[in-house]
């Protein structure tokens, strides 16, 4: 574990919505919405949680983490730029011709990223095989996999989440980013996927719901994920969408657009006044 307190893992949270707000606004194009609402739980894995090394990032003991929702990869970019995997002056070049922070992580074209994902609803099955690969390797690592609450509407998790039950898979933890919001609006309304406690409890996970702005609650779910037994853990994140951004909060119009020059001056204004 970590040195950093809750104060500083607040403190990179804040940052890393700064970097996503610079990074699509100058590619022009992105997902800010959902980057922003998995911000806190990000901080909190990357600077806390994870076993990782940025001076070794394939080591063979670090832990795991794989972004199902790839199309938030500009979190996961700000998160392993701040943590030190590569220079934070590199997250400029988003989705430019050639650069490696391309719309959607890709297997190794950055260190620290596990798996090339976006296709939604493959990510807890690659998370599920890399589980299970632990455990037949007797190796004690354990696999994070960042999900969206509209990507559980696609069926092959609830293959992926079956099969971490069947073969007890207790070093798997999914992490729900529930802001209720996908491309088309509210995910109540484009399909439901109430009761969400209950159908992973349904599937033999055990499940935590915590908010997911609160970093003292992060961690203690993430602590206990870790210390489960005989069964897989689902921490599910009551979070906002466009979280920091007063005007991206709450709004599916920036599930997958990027700031006017106006709205950019705002978000930076506003993040500014929260970063230490």
């Amino acid at each position: 574990m970590s040195e950093w307190g809750i104060d500083d893992i607040q403190n990179f949270a804040n940052r890393m919505r700064l970097d996503v707000i610079e990074m699509t606004t100058a590619a022009g194009s992105g997902h800010p919405g959902g980057s922003l609402s998995a911000a806190d739980v990000m901080a909190a894995l990357y600077f806390k949680v994870m076993n990782i090394d940025p001076a070794d990032p394939w080591k063979e003991d670090r832990d795991r983490f794989i972004l199902s929702k790839g199309h938030a990869a500009p979190i996961l970019y700000a998160a392993l730029a701040e943590r030190g995997f590569f220079p934070t002056d590199e997250l400029k070049t988003l989705r430019k011709l050639g650069s490696r922070l391309q719309g959607h992580p890709g297997y190794r074209d950055l260190p620290g990223i596990e798996a090339s994902t976006g296709s939604l609803g493959q990510g807890l099955s690659v998370a599920c095989g890399m589980a299970a690969a632990a455990r037949l390797d007797g190796k004690s690592y354990k696999v994070y996999c960042l999900l969206g609450d509209g990507e559980l509407q696609e069926g092959q998790n609830w293959e992926a989440a079956m099969f971490a039950s069947q073969y007890s898979l207790s070093n798997l933890i999914a992490i729900v980013d529930q802001n209720k919001l996908q491309i088309c609006g509210r995910t109540d309304d484009v399909m439901c996927i109430e009761p969400l406690p209950e159908k992973w409890k349904a599937f033999g996970w055990n499940v935590k719901i915590v908010d997911g702005h609160s970093i003292r609650q992060i961690l203690d779910a993430l602590s206990d994920a870790g210390r489960a037994r005989k069964k897989p853990t689902v921490v599910i994140l009551k979070t906002v969408k466009g979280k920091g951004v007063s005007f991206m909060e709450n709004n599916a119009d920036f599930h997958g657009r990027s700031c006017t020059p106006e709205e950019y001056a705002k978000a930076v204004s506003e993040l500014k006044e929260v970063i230490q």
